[in-house]
């Protein structure tokens, strides 16, 4: 057993050397150097960096620097464990609790079958039903179409410009550029506002809606 501090201290001072130059030597900041010849260890980081600054500095001095960690160990680490505080127990879950638990899970599993069972019936007894709901047509009957009314512009030619608004001139606009040959843009609505720099360049198919269209060419 020997002390640990006053070693590195007396071989640096043999050597005639300063703070500063073990510092730029071995790139350990002074105030941990003057630490470890105090063995002011809680000044340091932590355990990892007193035995790699102890095994540097040892190792720049000349100096064994395992026999230096093992040294360090031996005496400083059993206590530095001790002082940490042990993890935390679980708290154990008590019957009850755990009855209670299980107790919930069941009820939900028993409420998501008894929902799936009222789905299950009304889909079943829906689907008997002679009445077909409306909108659909059994038998023979006719099959009517609705009209949705609305607007689609087709490009033709060159295509052209096209500003589209809904309702007026003052509307939110729906669509705002170029319409190449061979596009189309398809609009659902009643009313349209449409700008045409060239309106030969769109074809304009309408739906059952009203269509307002200015051209300036």
């Amino acid at each position: 057993m020997f002390e640990l501090g006053s070693s590195l201290r007396a071989a640096r001072e043999r050597q005639g050397l300063s703070y500063a130059e073990v510092e730029h030597a071995t790139k350990i900041r002074s105030k941990y150097i003057r630490a470890l010849e105090a063995e002011e260890f809680g000044v340091l980081p932590s355990d990892a960096y007193i035995r790699g600054f102890l095994r540097s500095y040892a190792e720049y001095l000349g100096l064994d620097g395992d026999v230096y960690v093992d040294e360090y160990g031996s005496r400083f680490i059993t206590s530095w464990r001790d002082d940490v505080p042990p993890p935390p127990r679980a708290r154990r879950r008590r019957p009850r609790e755990r009855s209670v638990d299980r107790r919930a899970v069941l009820l939900a599993i028993g409420g998501i079958v008894v929902l799936f069972a009222l789905v299950f019936v009304a889909w079943q007894y829906g689907g008997a039903s002679s009445t077909p709901p409306p909108g659909l047509t059994t038998g023979t009957q006719p099959q009517r179409t609705a009209t949705v009314p609305g607007l689609t512009l087709r490009g033709t030619g060159k295509g052209t410009y096209l500003v589209v608004r809904r309702g007026s001139k003052k509307g939110g606009i729906l669509f705002q550029g170029t319409l190449g040959a061979g596009s189309v843009q398809r609009f659902t609505g009643r009313r349209f506002y449409v700008f045409a720099r060239k309106p030969r360049g769109v074809r304009i198919v309408t739906r059952g809606s009203g269509v307002t269209v200015v051209g300036s060419a």
